[in-house]
């Protein structure tokens, strides 16, 4: 049935489409549908289905994708307002991942973080975080006008790793700001994080909904949690409103594309939508959100989607194990974590007198092997669908000639020196105070004891100057 050009789903989310194309995904099948009805096309992009495509990156990418790089068309869907097939896909997604409602993303999991500390938050209100939440969640606070109580997460010094928080955290933090008369609009946890640890969120999310506080997860690294048994549960199975997924990562779409998903009745969906529309792009590619489709229905048809994976993980960390002066992480680093992702495999070698990022250079430059993450004191690696038999044998050859090259040496003298503990530095000004204030630029080594007006993080330069708040 159509209305207004726009193909209607029916009561059972399912659209009358051509019968041949009927095993597609819904976004891939209207894509191709569109593809081949030769139309005119006098509207955008401007390379009119690759008749202008620029040579270069057509020769790279070939026309294909041009082809299928159209805007909101008539017999596709409308992104924020859809009743065709985007909206079909979106109640599948929803169906796999559990959720009561799911968002597709164009603008990355950063955007759904963004819309969703909006969505629960108004200025003056108090969200909790750790202080090693991504960027995003501390824009999202910009954004928000809302004020940080930071929790300092967990933290192991001989691998100068932070992990999560601890539900017993939580709830400090939550007395604490509530004993100081603020209102607690949200608590933000990142479970799992870059290096797989995951926080206990079954009892986080008893804690705060004991209190009536939602709570959101960037569950950026774990959108593949809930599709082999030896992963731990994802955030939705454990009681989480909100988790944001970047189901680029370790799924299988294409790079910024992300879901975000509901569960419960704490989240004001409205206002969440509205968020999100002020958030991204007015003009999405069809391309990006057919990618989160095919991803969906990519698991949804193989049951063992990460056998595989899990298999390769599991016997590249017993083999590198044995690599001398080479060390693999495990939850003995965080005895208050139990769960931990198997396909994300951190690897110290500060035994070996190199730093994290002394290894990456000689990995990637010298062996082409990439990882995902450099340390002070480590390198990690994502494993995934896409990961094989040969990569894991590179892998395992090139951690051997580390270990040859370079000399085992005691932990107390190697280059990436000795981690101190976290510490929780007193506010001065909050995020959106800080970030709209004028700025001076003062050389790194003159800064101490001034309010930072900028972001800091791990880098793999050293530091020259820093823009302070006047």
């Amino acid at each position: 049935m159509t209305k207004m050009g726009i193909t209607m789903v029916d009561d059972n989310g399912a659209t009358n489409l051509a019968e041949a194309d009927h095993h597609l995904p819904p976004l891939v099948r209207a894509l191709k549908a569109s593809a081949e009805r030769k139309t005119v096309p006098f509207h955008f992009p401007g390379h009119k289905r690759g008749q202008a495509a620029p040579t270069p990156l057509a020769e790279l990418i070939g026309i294909n994708p041009f082809l299928h790089d159209v805007t909101e068309l008539p017999d596709l869907d409308r992104f924020f307002s859809p009743k065709g097939p985007l909206l079909e896909a979106k109640k599948l997604a929803a169906q796999l991942f559990g959720a009561k409602e799911t968002w597709f993303l164009v603008g990355g999991t950063s955007c759904g973080v963004q819309a969703a500390i909006m969505a629960t938050c108004s200025p003056g209100d108090t969200i909790i975080l750790p202080r090693n939440a991504h960027v995003s969640a501390t824009t999202g606070v910009i954004f928000s006008g809302a004020v940080p109580k930071y929790i300092v997460p967990q933290y192991n010094s001989e691998w100068d790793i932070a992990a999560g928080v601890t539900p017993s955290q939580v709830k400090a933090a939550i007395r604490e700001s509530r004993a100081s008369g603020r209102k607690v609009a949200a608590v933000f946890v990142t479970s799992p994080t870059y290096n797989g640890i995951c926080s206990n969120l079954s009892e986080i999310s008893k804690v705060c909904h004991s209190q009536g506080i939602p709570l959101i997860v960037d569950e950026a690294h774990g959108a593949h949690f809930k599709f082999h048994p030896q992963m731990p549960k994802p955030a939705l199975d454990q009681g989480a409103d909100v988790s944001i997924q970047s189901t680029h990562k370790v799924l299988c779409s294409f790079s910024q594309t992300s879901m975000l998903h509901i569960s419960g009745e704490m989240i004001d969906r409205e206002r969440l939508h509205k968020c999100l529309h002020a958030l991204q792009s007015t003009s999405p590619s069809w391309l990006f959100l057919a990618s989160l489709d095919a991803a969906r229905h990519q698991l949804s048809t193989d049951a063992a989607a990460f056998d595989h994976a899990v298999n390769l993980a599991n016997v590249a960390k017993i083999l590198i194990r044995k690599i001398p002066g080479i060390s693999v992480l495990d939850l003995s680093a965080f005895p208050d974590f139990s769960n931990m992702d198997p396909l994300r495999v951190t690897i110290g070698v500060w035994q070996l007198g190199l730093s994290g990022f002394q290894a990456n250079e000689i990995l990637d430059n010298d062996l082409g092997i990439i990882p995902e993450l450099v340390s002070t004191k480590s390198v990690t690696l994502a494993f995934s669908q896409g990961t094989t038999g040969e990569h894991v044998q590179r892998l395992v050859s090139g951690l051997k000639h580390l270990s040859w090259t370079f000399s085992v040496v005691n932990c107390e003298t190697t280059v990436a020196g000795k981690a101190g503990p976290y510490d929780d530095p007193v506010m001065s000004l909050n995020p959106r105070e800080a970030f709209f204030a004028s700025k001076m630029k003062m050389s790194f080594k003159d800064c101490s004891g001034e309010v930072c007006g900028e972001f800091i993080c791990h880098t793999r330069q050293e530091f020259q100057f820093l823009y302070l708040v006047k």
